[in-house]
């Protein structure tokens, strides 16, 4: 028998049996009603011919005269007893309804097992749990994302492939049926992606890779062939699969629903030829967790990093996100707010400049002023300020800590600006910070790295200088952990030791680094004390106030 067929005789089946169960219940309504007391005056009297006594909430009753009825169920160990002693036929029987109800959950495990294997559609598992992907051609074009021009140069061939497929098959060429795109979380790749699409002006669809692991075997990989049916059927366009590594990552063997889709993406990867104009592209923050086979010859074989932008490309980044802004040109520099932001990626870049509209909008301002940009960038970086939560003492600490990093920053990185020193502890909990910008670079010295373990060591030292060794406090460990960090990669990664031992070379550059620090803070005691001051009377210095403090060496 047919599938379809057997499914309709059981739901027909399962209607029957509920309709029935709802008959005996409407009968039973229509039954007399005896209160306790009453039930027991006529047994009393010899009126009750015979009652049917169960585990449910009533009894069924019979009089002499032919009436049915229905009494409260006692629950009394000696009921049957007394009904027995007062000559009323006693019978023991079930409640009708438990039974319908086993019947009904027999009928529902019975259309389960035969639509076992039929692709799970009977009871609609796959239905409900399905992610439409999104199918329209999105508005976002090149001209919305800001990256550089190797990647534009990358992605503009793949507009030219999805315009013009048979320009690449008259060269016989064959274009890769796979794009990768890796690199840190917010660098914009989900929209460089969507600008594809915009660009070629095709379909766009997309899935996170999260979408396609559910609980039941088998769904995840029905969905990858979803994916492509419809992409076939719509004639070709950008299929985008956002992190790819929830299917993707290198196969042990412990997760079978993983692997089927693994598997499925990889077979339908293989399957689809020039002809379909279809671009597979996936994202990623961690491609050194994705299987072999994902990465070979035939697969994603064409990978583009999309690293963290320089400067040109956060200004770039910066005046697409402004455009519907009422930001006060004159207060604020795109060109200065783009060097200030190394390090920012595409997604913070955006986040600083909505911070700041809503800022504005908070304080009633007509623009997005100064004050604005710098409360969100202090916001996006460190966390929002939260005064008032320190004793005078625990204030000193913080100055002379804060003006300890300042100082090893000024005079061992001098290619760095400090922009903001302050004593005001923020909601991640750091106590106080101090904020400096350096210039994009792409290569560090060993010197450099050294500084920068020195600058990290600055709070520590500076501690140690105003408490002593046995009155530090617990402000440093994230400093502590940065520095031990860049030491180990130091010896380990970029093998910088002198001994060959990673631990034993980590723990000297350590040491040395900090023999530095302390040398640098007593070379410059004066601006130590000047800055650690102005931060107790001021509780935040910006940039001017800060180089002023180094001008009376």
């Amino acid at each position: 028998m047919k599938p379809k067929r057997w499914q309709g005789i059981l739901v027909f089946c399962m209607i029957g049996v509920l309709l029935l169960g709802y008959g005996v219940k409407a009968g039973r309504q229509t039954e007399e009603t005896l209160s306790y007391a009453d039930f027991w005056q006529l047994a009393q009297q010899g009126e009750i011919a015979s009652v049917v006594i169960g585990s449910g909430v009533t009894w069924q009753v019979t009089m002499k005269d032919g009436r049915q009825a229905i009494t409260p169920n006692p629950r009394a160990a000696d009921g049957k007893e007394r009904l027995l002693r007062l000559g009323v036929d006693v019978a023991e029987r079930e409640n009708a309804m438990p039974a319908l109800a086993v019947a009904a959950l027999f009928m529902v495990l019975l259309l389960a097992f035969f639509s076992r294997g039929r692709g799970r559609g009977a009871l609609g598992m796959e239905k409900l749990a399905a992610v439409q992907p999104d199918e329209r051609v999105p508005a976002v074009t090149f001209s919305d994302v800001a990256v550089s021009g190797d990647t534009l140069r990358s992605m503009q061939d793949l507009v030219d492939y999805l315009r013009s497929p048979d320009q690449f098959r008259r060269y016989g060429a064959r274009f890769p049926r796979g794009v990768l795109l890796y690199g840190p979380p917010g660098t914009g790749k989900t929209l460089l992606a969507k600008a594809l699409a915009g660009e070629a002006h095709t379909a766009f669809f997309a899935m996170s890779g999260a979408d396609f692991v559910q609980v039941y075997v088998g769904v995840g990989a029905s969905r990858v062939r979803e994916l492509f049916r419809k992409a076939r059927k719509a004639g070709g366009g950008v299929i985008f699969i956002d992190e790819i590594d929830a299917i993707g990552k290198k196969r042990d063997n412990g997760n079978d629903e993983r692997e089927q889709t693994l598997n499925a993406l990889l077979t339908e990867m293989s399957g689809f030829s020039g002809q379909d104009g279809i671009v597979v592209l996936a994202a990623t923050n961690r491609i050194d967790t994705l299987d072999p086979a994902l990465l070979r010859e035939g697969r994603f074989d064409r990978r583009i990093e999309i690293g963290l932008p320089d400067y040109d490309e956060r200004l770039k980044i910066l005046q697409v996100h402004a455009r519907n802004k009422p930001i006060d040109d004159q207060a604020i520099s795109m060109e200065d707010l783009a060097r200030q932001t190394a390090l920012f990626s595409g997604a913070q870049l955006e986040t600083l400049l909505n911070e700041a509209a809503i800022r504005a909008f908070r304080r009633g301002g007509q623009r997005i002023e100064s004050q604005d940009i710098e409360g969100a960038f202090c916001a996006v970086t460190v966390g929002e300020e939260r005064p008032g939560r320190m004793t005078e003492a625990e204030k000193k600490i913080t100055a002379y800590h804060e003006a300890g990093h300042a100082v090893v920053t000024r005079m061992m990185q001098p290619e760095a600006r400090l922009t903001r020193l302050t004593v005001i502890p923020s909601s991640r909990g750091a106590a106080g910070y101090a904020m400096s910008v350096r210039p994009d670079q792409l290569l560090h010295t060993r010197s450099q790295l050294l500084a920068m373990i020195c600058a990290a060591l600055g709070g520590r030292a500076a501690e140690e200088m105003l408490l002593g060794k046995n009155d530090v406090t617990t402000g440093a460990a994230s400093d502590l952990k940065k520095a031990r960090e860049i030491a180990a990669a130091m010896a380990g990664d970029f093998v910088m030791g002198e001994t060959g031992d990673a631990d034993q070379d980590a723990r000297l550059i350590f040491q040395t680094a900090f023999a530095l620090t302390r040398q640098c803070l007593s070379e410059n005691e004066n601006a130590l004390h000047r800055l650690a001051r102005a931060l107790m009377e001021k509780e935040t210095l910006r940039e001017e106030e800060i180089n002023r403090a180094f001008e009376y060496q």
